[in-house]
């Protein structure tokens, strides 16, 4: 993934809108044949992702020391690059900001993981995501421990409710989709699209903005005939009791669109 043209694009777009024509602040105050090691270091419990962009940004004696999905505690070192000292400053915000962010996403999402064991439901990710940084932040989603949702809108069928009302019903829209040998969800409001939906042979189904109670109810009703993914308003106070509903999969857009960037420092040494 780390070659994949849209990561390599977004990593030479976030460089030259922080440098532009230069460091001036580096370039006026440290000498041009100064060497030294940066250190990227954890100033708190975290989990780890997004590091492996520090090969496209650092391309000189770059020492990766964890990995995507690593737990660490606050002071765990992460990556150490020996360079000039212009150079490692002149990318030290880039790198950090897409550690920070990308981590952040990771360690919301193992907590979401963990908060699901033992249900036998997994969590999976949206498309709420950042504009542009959709496939670095479901794979640092994944390497906290959840399961992708489909990349965009390309990849997979879902059939949601301004779907069903343009193609004329549950019935329509899912012999409609039939047609385009993709893997088909369908979203159902009520228990009458419920059913329907199933008399249609519907596989998998979406229940959204259900209580907890509700989606059991629903659940039970659908009796293991196709997979059920429950959405809405989902979040780490309430994740465990709907994954206990026996739904196969609970998802949230809050692992990408409100995961809180984590704390990770750079420092400089001189050699």
């Amino acid at each position: 993934m780390l070659m994949h043209p849209e990561i390599l694009d977004v990593v030479r777009r976030a460089l030259n809108e922080d440098i532009g024509t230069g460091d001036v602040t580096s370039l006026a105050c440290i000498p041009a044949d100064r060497r030294a090691t940066g250190v990227f270091l954890a100033r708190q419990p975290l989990v780890l992702a997004g590091v492996d962009l520090l090969k496209l940004i650092y391309d000189h004696e770059l020492s990766i020391l964890e990995h995507d999905g690593a737990a660490l505690e606050d002071g765990a070192r992460i990556a150490t690059v020996e360079d000039n000292a212009r150079t490692l400053l002149a990318y030290e915000r880039v790198a950090l900001n897409f550690l920070q962010r990308l981590s952040g996403v990771a360690t919301l999402a193992r907590q979401f993981a963990s908060a699901v064991e033992g249900t036998g439901c997994r969590v999976l990710d949206t498309r709420k995501t950042t504009p542009g940084l959709r496939r670095l932040e479901k794979a640092a989603a994944a390497a906290g421990g959840i399961t992708n949702h489909r990349m965009g809108l390309f990849d997979a069928i879902l059939i949601k409710n301004n779907h069903i009302a343009a193609a004329g019903g549950v019935r329509r829209a899912l012999e409609n989709a039939s047609k385009s040998g993709l893997p088909i969800e369908i979203e159902v409001r009520s228990l009458d699209e419920l059913r329907e939906a199933l008399d249609c042979g519907a596989t998998h189904l979406l229940l959204d903005n259900l209580s907890p109670a509700q989606a059991a109810e629903w659940i039970g009703i659908v009796n293991r005939r196709a997979t059920v993914e429950l959405s809405g308003r989902i979040d780490l106070t309430n994740v465990r009791s709907y994954a206990e509903t026996g739904a196969d999969y609970v998802s949230s857009g809050t692992i990408t669109h409100s995961a809180k960037a984590v704390d990770i420092s750079f420092r400089l040494e001189l050699l």
